[in-house]
């Protein structure tokens, strides 16, 4: 593994978020209900960032433009481009459906670290 540290740990409070850049990447650091999460900030439907994407009671981050939604621990894809009605099966045309990157992440000595393989 490679960890790079990002943030101080403080600066990321419980409901904050947090774009940093690692190498070629931008990683979305979120802390939701007090558990630290690290995603790549390009939904990857159409590569709109998900920074400002709701966060569901189930753990999932909803992309704020076509709403394909994901889970924060996995990545795993819940639902792929749902709305708008008519238009979400054309959308889903767009790109092939496929998992949001998640990167393991850890605190240590008071900063966050994470651990990003470039592509």
């Amino acid at each position: 593994m490679s960890w790079t540290k990002v943030l101080a740990a403080e600066a990321l409070s419980p409901g904050a978020r947090q774009v940093v850049k690692v190498g070629n990447r931008k990683i979305l650091l979120l802390n939701h209900e007090n558990q630290l999460y690290a995603v790549d900030n390009t939904c990857p439907h159409l590569k709109l960032p998900l920074k400002s994407g709701k966060i569901t009671e189930d753990g999932a981050i909803v992309c704020s433009f076509h709403r394909s939604s994901f889970d924060l621990s996995s990545g795993e894809v819940k639902d792929w481009c749902p709305w708008p009605p008519g238009v979400g099966k054309v959308l889903s045309l767009v790109s092939q459906e496929k998992a949001l990157p998640v990167f393991p992440i850890r605190v240590e000595e008071g900063s966050i670290w994470i651990d990003v393989q470039e592509e």
